[in-house]
């Protein structure tokens, strides 16, 4: 049994690999956005059912889009390995910004973030998550345990999963001086 589990666990290892890339600077962006929650494992469906959801929805509103499609957590109970989230195109905000049934309007605030790479399916991009949790605790850095998600590939594109992107990050707390 045991060594049944070792060989499924370094099978899945294989099939990712994360670098703790450090501190960086992420810009404020304005967003349109569509709100979900789940289990951890749900949120790579919940991207790519809302992806042609939003893609469609800038194009008939022509909406600028201004970056990559990101995922914002806003909750993440570890313990339930449940999380609330935003799946998000950056947009050029213009002045009417047209009603739409389940898309909001945010403004995402950057800010000083530790930042990871993630190669891999982007269901166990949360491998990046814990890497990001583990370093900052060995190094001593305060961190909000709320995940951005940067993506570089489209999964619906028929891309090879281990040549799949994200950029992760944590964000870090200020200090209480």
């Amino acid at each position: 049994m045991l060594l049944k589990f070792n060989e499924v666990l370094t099978e899945h290892i294989k099939n990712f690999v994360v670098t703790i890339n450090g501190e960086e600077k992420l810009e404020n962006t304005f967003c349109a956005c569509v709100s979900l929650k789940g289990e951890q494992m749900s949120k790579a469906n919940g991207m790519m059912s809302n992806h042609s959801y939003l893609s469609s929805f800038a194009l008939q509103n022509k909406i600028e889009l201004n970056g990559r499609p990101f995922v914002w957590v806003h909750n993440w109970d570890r313990t339930k390995d449940r999380i609330t989230y935003d799946f998000c195109f950056p947009i050029i905000r213009s002045k009417k910004m047209p009603e739409w049934k389940d898309i909001s309007f945010k403004k995402f605030y950057g800010g000083k973030m530790l930042k990871a790479t993630y190669n891999g399916n982007y269901i166990t991009s949360d491998r990046a998550w814990y890497a990001l949790l583990d370093h900052a605790a060995k190094s001593n850095i305060k961190v909000k345990p709320e995940p951005i998600e940067f993506f570089y590939n489209n999964p619906n594109m028929g891309i090879d999963e281990v040549n799949w992107k994200a950029e992760i990050y944590m964000p870090l707390q200020e200090n209480e001086d």
